[in-house]
C-alpha cells in the first residue's frame, strides 16, 4: 500500500500536474513596432497569451521591448523595458501605421457592452460605446471574417460587426396573463412573424456569424456609419483601405443559396472586391469563380497580394494566410508547412523566387508575427521547447542568406522530451506512373529523454484530414513525453505541406489509405526505434478518430487503449448533421452540388468506408470525448459509438462537454480532456517504466 507521501509524489508527476507546468508557457498572438529616435531604435509590443487553470480562464497580458541597431552582423540588440501587464477585458487591438495611436476593442465586464478606444501618448483619446449607438450587433474579434484597420490618414478605423436586426417581440398578448388585448391597427403582425425566423450561420466555431456589415467609426467627425454598397449576396470580411482611403478593399464570400461552414475551409467561393466610398460602387477585382483570401496592400500601394484556391474539393490545399512585404514593395513573407514544418518564405516578385528564410534551422515551427521597417519579427518553437521571441533585420533584395535572428525572450527548453522526424515509405499500389501512389510523407515521433525503453508508443494521425502536424510546442504531447510515453504524430498522403498531389490523393480514399499509411508509420516506427510493440494506444480527434476506429476495427488485438475527440464513425448520418455536407461527396471523389440530394448507392458506400459498420470487432477500451455544441461532426456518432460498444461488452466511457465545439478548446475543458485521456492511458497501458528495473504494472 502507497503511503500518504507516496500517492502525494506520485500525484505530483501525474497528468494534471505536468498539464499545469507545461502550460504556463505563453502564446504570442501580436506584435507591433514603433520607430524611434531617428529610426535606430524600435518600440517592440506584444500580447500574449496562457491559460490561468487556477481562476479556469485565459490570461492575456502584453511585454514591451526595445530594439537598438548595432554594427554587429545581426545588426539589433533586445531588452525588455517593462513588466508584462494584465490586459483587462480587451477583444481586439491594432496599432496605427506611425504606430503613435492604439485602437482597443473592450468588453464593459458590468453592461456587457463593446467599447471601442483610442489610446495615444497623452491617455485614452476616445472610448465609443458601440452597443449603446446601436448602429450594428458585435463586433467580430477572430476568425476569417475579422479585422480592425486604421485608414493611412489615422482618423478612421474600419472593422466587421453583425449586421443589426431587430430586437424579437415579447410573448404575444394572449400568452401573458392579465395583458390587454391590441388593436389590429397596434399590432405589427409582420415584425411579429418574423420573431422567430431561422437566420443561418457560417458553422462551426462561426454559430453567433450570419451577416456581417463593414463598419467605420470617424474620429475627427465622432461619427460611426454601417457602410452601403456591399452586395446583399456576400459576406464581406478581412478589409482594408485602400491608399487613398477613399476606397474598402475587402474579401466577399457568396452566401447563396446557403452558407456551408467556412471554419478551417479555405475552398469557399469568395472574391476580392473594391468599395467606392463616394460612389457606393463594389467591383470584382479578383477571378470570378475562385476562392481568395489574405489581401495584403503593397507599402507604396502599387501591389495587392492575396491567395487564391479553387472552389469545392479539399477543404483545405496548399494555403497559408498571414503574409507581410517588406519596406521595398517587391518582396513579401509568409509562413506555411514544408512537409512536417513550418518556415517563412519570402517571394521576390519581380524576379519570381522563393527563398526559405529558416530552413535547416533547429525549430520545427517559424511564425511571422509582423514586417515593418524591414524588421521581421517572429516566434519559433520545436516539440520539446516552447515558442520564443525572434527578431531580424531584412537585407536588401538577393542578400536575404544568411539571416541573423536575435533573440528576444528566450524560454528553457523542456527537459524529458526529444523528438525527430521519421520518413515513410509507402510500398507501389499498382503497376502504372501515379507518383502520388508511391509518395513518401513523415511523422514526428516524440520520446521520453529520461525513462528505460522500449517506450510504449501512442499513436495520433491528425483531423482534417488536410491538416499536418508541423514540429511545433505542443504541451499536450511533451506532458505525454514527461509521463514515459512516447509519440507518434502522423502526416499521412493528404496532409498539408507535402504538395496538392498528395492532398488530391486522399480523395476516394478516405479509410484506406490514411489508414494503412498510419499502420505502416507504426510499423516503421517499431522496426527502427527503441518501442514496445505489446503497449500500442490511439490518441485522436475528428478525422484523426475516423482513421482510429478503423484501426480498431482492422487490429482488434494490437492497441490496448484508445482515447478519441468529436470522432467521426458514421459517415452518411453526417450528410444531415454537419456545417460541411459536401466534404461527405468530396471523400469519395463524387462532385458536390448545393442542390445534390443523398443517393442510396452513395449512402451505402459512406456506410462500408464508417467504422460503425465494423464495430463489433472493436475490443480495445475506448474512451470518447464530445462537444454537445459541435456542428462540424454531431455528437450524436460519439454517443451512438458508446452505446454499440458498450452493448457489446467493450470497456467505453463517454465524456460531454455541453458547452464544448468540434476543437473542445477552453481552458477548463481542454484541461479535462487531457487529464482524463492520459489516465484512460495510464489505466490501461500501464505506468511506463522509469527506473531501469525492467518492471511496470500491468
Amino acid at each position: 500500500m502507497a503511503t500518504g507521501t507516496e500517492e502525494g509524489a506520485e500525484a505530483a508527476r501525474g497528468p494534471a500536474a505536468r498539464y499545469r507546468e507545461l502550460s504556463r508557457f505563453p502564446a504570442i498572438t501580436r506584435a507591433a513596432l514603433r520607430a524611434a529616435a531617428g529610426g535606430q531604435t524600435f518600440l517592440l509590443y506584444t500580447e500574449c497569451s496562457r491559460p490561468d487553470l487556477a481562476r479556469r480562464r485565459l490570461l492575456r497580458f502584453g511585454r514591451h521591448y526595445s530594439l537598438q541597431r548595432t554594427a554587429r552582423r545581426q545588426g539589433l540588440a533586445a531588452s525588455r523595458t517593462a513588466l508584462s501587464a494584465e490586459l483587462h477585458h480587451q477583444l481586439l487591438s491594432r496599432d496605427s501605421p506611425t504606430g503613435q495611436r492604439r485602437a482597443a476593442l473592450k468588453r464593459c465586464p458590468r453592461q456587457g457592452h463593446e467599447l471601442l478606444e483610442v489610446w495615444d501618448s497623452g491617455g485614452c483619446s476616445h472610448s465609443v460605446d458601440l452597443t449603446a449607438l446601436g448602429k450594428h450587433g458585435d463586433v467580430y474579434t477572430e476568425g476569417p471574417f475579422a479585422c480592425l484597420a486604421w485608414s493611412h490618414s489615422e482618423t478612421r478605423l474600419l472593422y466587421v460587426a453583425e449586421k443589426s436586426r431587430p430586437k424579437r417581440q415579447p410573448l404575444c398578448p394572449w400568452d401573458v396573463p392579465g395583458t390587454a388585448w391590441l388593436s389590429a391597427e397596434d399590432d405589427n403582425e409582420d415584425e411579429e412573424g418574423k420573431q422567430f425566423l431561422y437566420h443561418e450561420d457560417w458553422g462551426e466555431a462561426l454559430s453567433t456569424r450570419s451577416l456581417p456589415v463593414l463598419c467605420v467609426l470617424d474620429l475627427e467627425g465622432l461619427s460611426l456609419s454601417v457602410l452601403e454598397g456591399v452586395p446583399e449576396h456576400l459576406s464581406p470580411g478581412q478589409a482594408l483601405w485602400s491608399l487613398d482611403d477613399r476606397g474598402v478593399v475587402f474579401v466577399g464570400w457568396w452566401h447563396e443559396p446557403f452558407r456551408l461552414g467556412l471554419n478551417a475551409c479555405s475552398n469557399r467561393r469568395s472574391g476580392i472586391f473594391h468599395l467606392d466610398l463616394a460612389s457606393g460602387c463594389c467591383e470584382l477585382l479578383s477571378a470570378e469563380n475562385v476562392s481568395v483570401c489574405s489581401p495584403r496592400l503593397s507599402p507604396d500601394g502599387q501591389r495587392l497580394l492575396y491567395l487564391e484556391g479553387v472552389v469545392g474539393g479539399p477543404h483545405r490545399q496548399c494555403l497559408r494566410l498571414r503574409m507581410c512585404w517588406a519596406a521595398d514593395s517587391r518582396r513579401a513573407v509568409l509562413g506555411t508547412p514544408q512537409r512536417s514544418r513550418t518556415d517563412l518564405l519570402l517571394v521576390d516578385v519581380e524576379t519570381y523566387t522563393v527563398t526559405n528564410l529558416t530552413a535547416g534551422s533547429p525549430e520545427g515551427c517559424w511564425e511571422l508575427l509582423t514586417l515593418q521597417w524591414d524588421l521581421l519579427v517572429a516566434t519559433c518553437s520545436a516539440p520539446h521547447h516552447p515558442p520564443s521571441l525572434v527578431v531580424a533585420v531584412l537585407p536588401p533584395a538577393g542578400q536575404e542568406l544568411p539571416l541573423g535572428w536575435v533573440l528576444v525572450e528566450d524560454t528553457p527548453t523542456v527537459p524529458g522530451v526529444t523528438w525527430k522526424t521519421l520518413t515513410v515509405q509507402p510500398p507501389c499500389s499498382g503497376p502504372g506512373p501515379a507518383a502520388q501512389d508511391t509518395q513518401a510523407f513523415e511523422a514526428l515521433l516524440l520520446s521520453p529523454s529520461d525513462g528505460t525503453p522500449p517506450h510504449p508508443l501512442v499513436v495520433c494521425p491528425h483531423g482534417g484530414p488536410h491538416a499536418v502536424f508541423d514540429a511545433r510546442w505542443r504541451p499536450s504531447m511533451a506532458a505525454l513525453c514527461q509521463l514515459g510515453f512516447a509519440v507518434l504524430l502522423v502526416n499521412y498522403r493528404g496532409s498539408l505541406g507535402f504538395g496538392q498531389a498528395s492532398i488530391s490523393s486522399l480523395l476516394s480514399h478516405v479509410g484506406e489509405q490514411d489508414v494503412a499509411d498510419t499502420q505502416l508509420a507504426v510499423e516503421q516506427a517499431l522496426h527502427r526505434e527503441p518501442l514496445d510493440p505489446h503497449r500500442l494506444a490511439l490518441l485522436a480527434g475528428s478525422h484523426g478518430a475516423f482513421i482510429a476506429l478503423h484501426l480498431l476495427t482492422r487490429e482488434p488485438k494490437r492497441y490496448r487503449a484508445c482515447a478519441l475527440r468529436s470522432p467521426v464513425s458514421n459517415l452518411p448520418t453526417q450528410l444531415g448533421t454537419s456545417d460541411i455536407p459536401d466534404w461527405r461527396y468530396t471523400s469519395l471523389g463524387l462532385p458536390y452540388s448545393f442542390e445534390r440530394v443523398p443517393r442510396a448507392e452513395e449512402m451505402a458506400t459512406m456506410l462500408m468506408r464508417s467504422p460503425i459498420a465494423q464495430a463489433a470487432q472493436v475490443q480495445t477500451p475506448v474512451l470518447l470525448c464530445a462537444g454537445a455544441r459541435d456542428r462540424r461532426v454531431s455528437p450524436m456518432q460519439a454517443l451512438e459509438l458508446y452505446r454499440v460498444l458498450r452493448a457489446r461488452g467493450v470497456p467505453a466511457r463517454l465524456l460531454w462537454y455541453p458547452e464544448g465545439g468540434h476543437a473542445l478548446a477552453g481552458v477548463e475543458t481542454e484541461a479535462d480532456v487531457f487529464k482524463n485521456c492520459a489516465h484512460w492511458l495510464l489505466q490501461h497501458l500501464g505506468q511506463p517504466r522509469r527506473d531501469g528495473t525492467g518492471q511496470h504494472s500491468p
